[in-house]
C-alpha cells in the first residue's frame, strides 16, 4: 500500500488538487485558529490552508514522497507544518488538538475502529472533529468520481456514530456532493459528513 501513495504522489501534479476540500475548508473558516491534526493528509492541500489561516498544524500519512510534496509547497508559501511519516495506529502526538479533520482517510474497519478511537484521546475538551468521506453508495450507485474499491474501506454515518459516540454530534449526513480536486477526485460523488464535538 505504501508503495502504491508514493507512486501516485511521484506524479507530476498533485493528485488531488493543490486547494484545500470545500466541506473542510468552510468548517475551519468558522473556527477560532489553534492547534489541528490532519491525518492520512497526502500532499498536504488542506494542511496548507489550515497553517495559512494561522492554525498550528500537524499532519501525517505513510508516504514518504506526500511528506516531502507537502513540505516543499509550504516551505514555498512560508508556511510552517509538523508532518510525520506513519501509519494510522502507529501515529503518536503529545499535543492535543482543538480540531481534527479526516478528509477521505479510508481505512478497512479493523483499522478504522480503533484508529477512531485514538483520536478521541488526541481531542481537547471542546474541540472538533471533521469528517468527510465516500459513503458505500459510491461504489453501490456507480460513481466514477474515485475512492477505494472495497465497501468495507467505505463510511456510513451510522458507523460514525457509532465510532464517534463519545462525542457531541454537530452535524451528520448522507449526501450527493460534486468533487474537483485534482486527477482523482472529479465529478459527482456519495458521502458522509460528520462534525462532532469534545464533551468539556
Amino acid at each position: 500500500m505504501k508503495e502504491f501513495w508514493d507512486e501516485r504522489y511521484s506524479e507530476k501534479e498533485f493528485a488531488y488538487g493543490a486547494r484545500p476540500n470545500v466541506f473542510f475548508k468552510k468548517q475551519i473558516d468558522q473556527l477560532k485558529p489553534g492547534k489541528i491534526l490532519l491525518p492520512l493528509e497526502g500532499e498536504g492541500r488542506n494542511a496548507i490552508y489550515a497553517a495559512s489561516k494561522k492554525w498550528e498544524v500537524e499532519a501525517f500519512d505513510f508516504s514518504e514522497r506526500a511528506k516531502e510534496n507537502c513540505l516543499k509547497e509550504a516551505a514555498q508559501k512560508k508556511l510552517r507544518i509538523n508532518y510525520t511519516v506513519s501509519d494510522a495506529l502507529s501515529y503518536n502526538s503529545s499535543s492535543k488538538f482543538d480540531a481534527i479533520a479526516l478528509l477521505f482517510a479510508h481505512l478497512p474497519s479493523a483499522t478504522r475502529n480503533k484508529f477512531h478511537s485514538l483520536l478521541i484521546e488526541f481531542l481537547k475538551p471542546g474541540g472538533i472533529l471533521i469528517v468527510q468521506g465516500f459513503h458505500p453508495n459510491q461504489l453501490s450507485k456507480g460513481y466514477k468520481s474515485g475512492g477505494p474499491k472495497n465497501s468495507d474501506w467505505l463510511y456510513e454515518l451510522s458507523q460514525l456514530k457509532s465510532d464517534f459516540k463519545q462525542l457531541r454530534q454537530v452535524l451528520g449526513e448522507e449526501t450527493e456532493t460534486l468533487l474537483d480536486e485534482g486527477k482523482y477526485h472529479q465529478g459527482k460523488a456519495y458521502v458522509s459528513n460528520f462534525i462532532a464535538q469534545k464533551k468539556i
